[in-house]
């Protein structure tokens, strides 16, 4: 095992610090604990005429390094344009400073959902990909990929991609708060079901159905295509009436909530007994505060429960809203990439019956 060090973007200092005080309480990395955490190596120059330029603090050479860097809504206020710039210099500059490896670890890639090899558009995950490998951080680390087809875009030769499935942290987290015991995960198969948002995001809504147990209700939108993230309509296909049940809306984002306020005005008259919303990312755009605090005021919309992938400014303005914390699996990730580990454990399904026969299984 290489001696390695968590370093941060300014988007991601608080978050990697977390994930590095974490670390060192692993037995294996007592011998050099105290080295772990960067967090503050990397500092940003200004030049007169606006160009930027980052600067490694110490030494780093022959040591491996675990970049966290974030380019959507960020602690340090950074556009995304801005947080993309500080992400590549520092590549760079970690690089020229001779660190023996660079992984750059975001939890969310803001530039996902730009994975459309159309003739006449430009893709943004493909350029993102393109240029850290270039730059020459063979290694990326990621939460929750918008599509799979996104991997194809990373060539293994220059740098390979470890796209973690964060749903794992919403299904532990469902165990934990709400149904806590074995009696009562065989009573909500009874009362729960889990809702797509969109035909294309059946998959995902299958997978928390069978980790559970319980019933899969499919949202097939029709999209207008004329304007950006809007519905025409929705239609709700379910084996079984939905009265009287409790709804849990899955997906991988929220970005404006246009199509999740849509869904669940089309879910209301269907008489369940309460509809939450549950995804991995809190992208929020505007004007999804707005959109999803009226759903709130208007007895439509219970809870929505996300994960820290994107800092949550909207804690305080959306009733209802649940952070799930997400730092305890990236000190695990890092610890097993850390010892050349298997990543098997944290790949695999999740089931609600194992974990609580077994917390542990589950446990990162």
């Amino acid at each position: 095992m290489n001696e390695f060090i968590i370093a941060a973007t300014r988007t991601m200092k608080s978050y990697a610090a977390e994930v590095a005080e974490l670390v060192t309480k692993f037995p294996s990395f007592n011998s050099f604990k105290s080295s772990i955490n960067a967090v503050d190596l990397l500092s940003t120059d200004r030049f007169a005429d606006g160009e930027k330029e980052v600067v490694v603090g110490s030494s780093i050479r022959g040591k491996d390094v675990f970049l966290f860097a974030g380019c959507a809504r960020n602690e340090a206020g950074l556009n995304v344009d801005e947080a993309k710039i500080e992400l590549y210099h520092s590549v760079d500059a970690l690089k020229r400073a001779q660190a023996e490896r660079i992984m750059v670890f975001e939890p969310y890639m803001s530039c996902s959902r730009s994975d459309r090899t159309t003739r006449r558009s430009s893709v943004g995950l493909w350029g993102h990909f393109k240029i850290l490998a270039s730059l020459g951080a063979p290694h990326y680390i990621t939460y929750q990929l918008h599509s799979d087809k996104s991997h194809s875009m990373i060539d293994p030769v220059s740098c390979v991609i470890d796209d973690i499935p964060a749903l794992n942290l919403l299904k532990q987290w469902l165990c934990d708060m709400y149904i806590r015991d074995m009696d009562t995960l065989y009573k909500i198969r009874d009362s729960w079901a889990f809702c797509s948002v969109d035909a294309g995001g059946e998959k995902l809504a299958r997978k928390f159905a069978n980790s559970f147990g319980v019933p899969l209700v499919i949202a097939h939108k029709q999209r207008d295509y004329s304007r950006q993230n809007s519905v025409e309509c929705i239609n709700i296909l379910s084996g079984e009436p939905l009265n009287g049940k409790i709804l849990w809306v899955v997906d991988d984002m929220i970005d404006t909530a246009g199509s999740v306020d849509t869904l669940i005005r089309a879910l209301a008259p269907l008489e369940p007994t309460e509809i939450n919303l549950m995804a991995i990312h809190p992208v929020f755009s505007p004007p999804a505060a707005n959109r999803l605090r009226k759903l709130s005021e208007e007895k439509l919309l219970s809870r929505i429960v996300v994960i820290d992938t994107i800092n949550c400014l909207a804690k305080d303005k959306i009733p209802g809203l649940e952070i799930v914390p997400s730092a305890g699996l990236s000190a695990k990730v890092i610890q097993t990439v850390a010892c050349s580990g298997s990543m098997a454990k944290l790949l695999e399904e999740f089931s609600a019956e194992q974990y609580f026969s077994s917390p542990t299984l589950f446990n990162f």
